[in-house]
Order: structure tokens, then sequence, then C-alpha cells
């Protein structure tokens, strides 16, 4: 007989659409709960727990240490668990029918600076041959386009459509969106398609960002690859492709670009998740009023 934690692994990843990652990040935070139970209440049932236990367990994780936005999303997974037993009818009600999220200090990413941009783009000095231009073309592309780094580890080779001077990715919830690429970044795409092709062994031939080895990038290799070309010109303690993503954001507000506009590039669903960036924006603008308006010069 397949187990409950089976078939919603199967529900989360085959009906949710859900990536990998989220699927393991869900079930290892129910194997956690369930752990918590048996230890606290000598009874790991998943189906017949109350609101009284789950409030345990929050109690228990911030006793621990543990962030209200960590708890959150814990129990966003345990949320998810119950409304999939609601709807395979093996119970009446959620536990977590009337639970409302714990409230987190909101924590403003900090971009990096248009002269940081520069110096990372014109000023370093990349490998020769293959390795430097998909460094570079990385960084650029990450900045040019905002995209996520799942959607550039994922971008295929008949993705980038140099032709129309655009690139499809493939976001969140399988959902696709096409993204224009600048004309500078098209001439460094040809030019890494050049280098790609001599290759000794490409075993990914699909994707289009490979190692050496010709396979493609992963994650730590990506995360690994920001923060070592960033680390040379900037201080912030987080440099990530995301931090990249939040640059792309802010630096097209700044420089007076359409939120709806920037909503539909970044490939959100929702005006209030892009509508984060403009405090970035905000506060530019702030330091230019306060530069430029005559009332600010006496």
């Amino acid at each position: 007989m397949v187990s409950i934690k089976a078939r919603f692994r199967d529900y989360l990843g085959l009906e949710k659409n859900y990536s990998p990652h989220t699927v393991t990040a869900y079930l290892n935070d129910l194997d956690f709960f369930q752990a918590f139970l048996k230890g606290a209440f000598e009874d790991d049932d998943l189906i017949r727990v109350n609101y009284n236990q789950i409030r345990a367990w929050i109690v228990s994780l911030s006793d621990d240490g543990v962030s209200n936005s960590s708890i959150n999303r814990k129990i966003s997974s345990l949320k998810s668990f119950y409304k999939f037993l609601l709807k395979t009818k093996q119970i009446e009600t959620s536990p977590l029918l009337k639970h409302k999220a714990l409230k987190s200090p909101k924590k403003l990413q900090i971009p990096f600076s248009e002269k940081e941009l520069d110096l990372v783009l014109n000023q370093i000095v990349y490998p020769e041959g293959f390795e430097g231009v998909r460094d570079k073309l990385v960084v650029d592309l990450f900045y040019t386009t905002g995209i996520r780094r799942a959607e550039l580890i994922g971008l295929k080779l008949h993705n980038v459509d140099l032709s129309n001077g655009t690139i499809k990715v493939l976001g969140k919830r399988n959902k696709e969106r096409i993204i224009p690429v600048l004309p500078v970044v098209q001439n460094q795409i040809r030019i890494y398609l050049d280098e790609r092709s001599r290759l000794q062994r490409i075993i990914d031939d699909d994707s289009f960002f490979l190692l050496l080895k010709g396979v493609k990038l992963n994650d730590s290799f990506v995360y690994r690859l920001i923060n070592y070309y960033f680390s040379n010109v900037s201080e912030k303690v987080k440099k990530s492709p995301h931090i990249l993503r939040h640059t792309f954001a802010t630096h097209l507000l700044n420089h007076g670009a359409d939120i709806n506009s920037v909503k539909e590039l970044l490939g959100h669903s929702s005006l209030a998740s892009t509508q984060v960036y403009t405090h970035s924006s905000l506060a530019e603008l702030k330091k230019i009023y306060g530069s430029a308006h005559p009332r600010n010069q006496k």
C-alpha cells in the first residue's frame, strides 16, 4: 500500500508542478513535525493531529531560535499536507483552519550599485577562453534579464533566439515567458556559442550553459561564480544570483521603467511581489530629491 507521504509527494510534484527542491523541503518539514509528535506526544499519527499539537511545535521551534519566517515556511508545508488530506477525503477539517502566519520583520535586499556592475562587466579581467566568456555572460544575463538562477541553469539552446533578440525561460509552476536581450548581450551570446562549439565533449547538448566538461551548470556553481566575481568589487555581505535579480528590477525602476513592465519581465504573478523592489528605488528617489530641491539648499 502506498503511504500517505508518498501520495503527498506525487501530488506536489505531478499535480501542483512543484520543483524537486520544493517537494523535498515540504517532505522534510513533515518528517520533522512527525518526529516532534512522537517525542512530545508519543503519537506520530499525522491524521489525528489537532491545532494544540501544532501550536506546541511552533513554540518549540521558536524556543530553538528558528525565525518566524522559517516557522511560517514549515507551517506552509503542513497546510499543503492537510489541504491534500482534505482533497482526498482523509480528514473532514484542517487543524490549521484558524492559524494566522507569524509576523516577521521585513529584510530589504541591498542591490548592487551601477558602479559595481560596471566594474564587474567592464573592468574585471575574466579568464581567457570558454570559461571566461561563459562567466561574463552569466553575470550579464542575470543583470540584463532578471532571470532566476533555476531559469538560467534550465535555459535550453533552442530557446535562445538571436534572430528576434529574445530568450524563452521556464519559470515557477512551469510558466514560460519571453524576455528581450540587449544587443550588447546578443554579441556576447554569439561569442559564447562559438567557444561552446569548440568543447571537446558535450554531454548535455540541449543545455545552453555548460561546464568545461560538457555538463549543464548546477546551483552551487552558479552561486560561487557570482560570489567570486562580486567579491572583487563589493563589500556587501550577500552576493548571489537573487541579488542580481533584485538589482535588475531596482535599476530599471530607478531609470523610470513602469512597474507593470518590470513585473512581466520578472515573471511575477502578483504586482505585490514586484513592489518589494520599489523600496530601494524610493531610497534613490529621496536621495535625488534631497540633493536637487531648492528648499533643501538653504
